[in-house]
Order: C-alpha cells, then structure tokens, then sequence
C-alpha cells in the first residue's frame, strides 16, 4: 500500500516499479500479485505458529516477500493503467488480513519463549490493531475522497521509508534469533499506529462533517472537488 504524499516514493516502491515493468508485459494482473501476496503471508504465518526453528526462519522470509509484493500489485496497476475499485478494496484487506495473521501466527508459535503466554496476547493485541487499521484507513479514504481515486492514504514516513518498512526486518532478526525481542515492540507499535490512526480518522471525519454545513468554507470545497475530477481522469 503506496502513499503518494512525499516528492520521493519510498525505496522499496521504486524497487517494485522496476519489477513491474517486465511483469507488464506478462498476462499476470495486478490482482493476481494481490492474492499471491495474501496466500504466501498466509504460509508464512502458519509457519510462524508452528514454533520450529527451521519454519520460523521460512516464514518470516516468506512475510516479507509477501509485504513487498503489496507494492508490486500497485505498481503494476499504475503501469497498465487498471486500477478498478475491486482492486483497490482487495489490496487494503490483503494487506489487513496478512499482518494480522502474521501477528497472531507468530505470537502461538512463540508462546513456549521467554514471552510465554504474553506472545499470545501481543499477538493478538497485534492482529485486532491491524483489522481495526484496515477498518479506519478506509473511513479515511472515504473522508479525504481517496476511494475514488484509488490512492491509499498511506503510512507515516520520512526519509523515503515507511512505518511498515520496519517488517522487512523479520527475516534477519529471525534468522539471527531474535525474533522474540522484536515480536515484545511490534504489536506495542502496532497498538500505538492504531491510536494514530484513530486521531486521524476522527480528525478527517470532523473536517468533512465541518464542510457539508451549508456555506461553510465553500471556496476549498470547490477546490477540493476539481482536484479529486483531476485525479479521476487521470487514473
């Protein structure tokens, strides 16, 4: 999931651009890129909740491959000019399905670690953020009108990374042994986004309740609307 906030995309969206072009001239469709991304997260997080050393190392490296084909699909959709509604709601509950099935995966496969029972309850605390993100990030869309442009709201960033980049760690903690050291924050973090998000939900949804009032701030009402045209024939 992009965000076309900053001038710069993030590094890991113009790896995926790169990777799209060929994949362009393939049949595959950005929704196929989609649901292989759901499935292999998927198998990683079965693989996480097994708690086997030699699985726990495949399943995070599968995660990640899996998060980073969410940008791939994206990319893809942009280049062939096919992004479709269908698409656009697929891509947000691929992406909420898949980090909270790494979450609560992970947490039963690390329940018999120094967590103990609390990796069950981190991790489930992680899966409940990331259903409820998917839930608020597409109020947010609708509030800022993105639903109709297709352009996800995106996550914080700076330096040309995102919050989520922060999950391409996985793999080499897991393979270096701490996985259980980075699984004690994450959910933590993930907690901490969701309130985030809340704030901005409820935020953007005030400031739309504000400009329905009749007469109220009509100018940037007008504005806004031109803008979101633009943005639609453009896609």
């Amino acid at each position: 999931m992009e965000s076309g906030r900053d001038p710069l995309p993030p590094w890991d969206q113009v790896l995926a651009r790169w990777i799209a072009r060929p994949l362009g001239r393939t049949r595959v469709t950005p929704n196929q890129v989609t649901a292989l991304s759901l499935l292999l997260a998927l198998v990683a997080a079965t693989l996480m909740a097994s708690g086997r050393a030699a699985w726990l190392d495949l399943g995070a490296g599968l995660f990640v491959l899996a998060r980073f084909l969410d940008h791939v699909d994206g990319e893809l959709a942009r280049l062939r000019r096919t992004s479709s509604p269908f698409g656009y709601y697929f891509d947000y509950v691929a992406g909420g399905l898949s980090y909270a099935a790494f979450y609560f995966g992970t947490g039963l496969g690390l329940v018999d670690g120094w967590l103990g029972p609390w990796a069950v309850a981190l991790g489930t605390a992680g899966a409940i953020s990331a259903l409820a993100c998917l839930g608020l990030n597409l109020g947010i869309d609708r509030a800022l009108g993105n639903h109709t442009t297709g352009d996800p709201v995106g996550y914080p960033s700076a330096a040309r990374l995102e919050l989520e980049d922060g999950f391409y760690l996985v793999a080499p903690l897991t393979w270096a042994g701490l996985l259980d050291y980075f699984f004690a924050a994450a959910p933590l973090g993930a907690a901490v986004y969701g309130l985030w998000t809340l704030g901005r939900f409820l935020a953007c949804n005030a400031r739309r309740g504000s400009d329905e009032v009749p007469g109220h701030d009509a100018p940037n009402r007008t504005a806004d609307a031109e803008r979101r045209h633009g943005d639609r024939r453009a896609a």
